[in-house]
């Protein structure tokens, strides 16, 4: 399993039009196979970042995801979108045990 974690700084004002944007890519990359969570949410604690998390079966689904048409379709959005830094990471996941 992968996950893919980080967070997204906009300038102020720009988070809603972000979270906005991004939900039709959102949407589409939860039909993919090999995804199992994919949230672009607000942190509630700063106004002008947000939080991504995913957790996809292995790279060869995140390699789909990333030549999905609606991945270029966001990418090309993207640019018009006022983020001024993201921190993403993948991070290999080799065992998981439930804790509920």
């Amino acid at each position: 399993m992968l996950i893919v974690a980080g967070s997204l700084v906009a300038e102020p004002g720009g988070r809603e039009p972000f979270l906005n944007a991004v939900q039709p890519m959102v949407a589409a990359t939860l039909e993919e196979s090999g995804c199992h969570e994919y949230a672009f949410t607000p942190d509630p604690n700063d106004d002008n970042r947000v939080l991504l998390y995913e957790l996809w079966d292995d790279q060869t689904a995140l390699d789909g995801h990333f030549a999905s048409a609606h991945m270029a379709d966001w990418q090309e959005t993207r640019k018009g979108l006022a983020v001024t830094s993201a921190s993403i990471k993948k991070y290999i996941i080799s065992s998981v045990e439930d804790l509920g």
